[in-house]
């Protein structure tokens, strides 16, 4: 389960697009943009990676995040593009592989985000891509 306890930016950029879909939404309904207009573009979702204890870890809570030997955030968009990759050693320098690893862990949990915001409201009203088919190829 996907918990943002040590990760409030990237849940605060996984939040922020989930309003912004219900804002256009509601603006729809109320008329003040066009029933056809699609101001959304894609998805974006945001997840943080680190590297605890050894191990690689998705999503860090506050005692992984305060005590991570490497922590990263990765945003990205509904089509598998990165948008920000920002990661740091707290310790000792990390290699490419694992750079890799926490990438595709990143990416797994974006998709996995992605995929959890089309549910809450339904592909059709995002206007970008569908949300679980990009989810896919992420």
């Amino acid at each position: 389960m996907l918990q943002a306890d040590g990760g409030t930016r990237t849940a605060a950029i996984t939040g922020a697009y989930v309003a912004l879909v219900d804002a256009v939404e509601t603006a729809r309904e109320r008329g003040w943009i066009d029933a056809k207009a699609q101001p959304i573009t894609g998805e974006v979702a945001a997840i943080s990676v680190g590297v605890v204890k050894g191990q690689p870890v998705l999503d860090l809570d506050y005692p992984e995040d305060s005590t991570a030997e490497t922590d990263m955030n990765v945003v990205m968009t509904g089509d598998g593009r990165f948008v920000e990759v920002q990661g740091t050693a707290e310790g000792v320098p990390f290699d490419r592989a694992l750079l890799d690893q926490l990438l595709d862990l990143g990416q797994a949990g974006c998709a996995e985000l992605i995929a959890r915001q089309a549910a809450s409201f339904g592909a059709d009203d995002m206007g970008g891509s569908d949300a679980h088919a990009a989810g896919a190829n992420l």
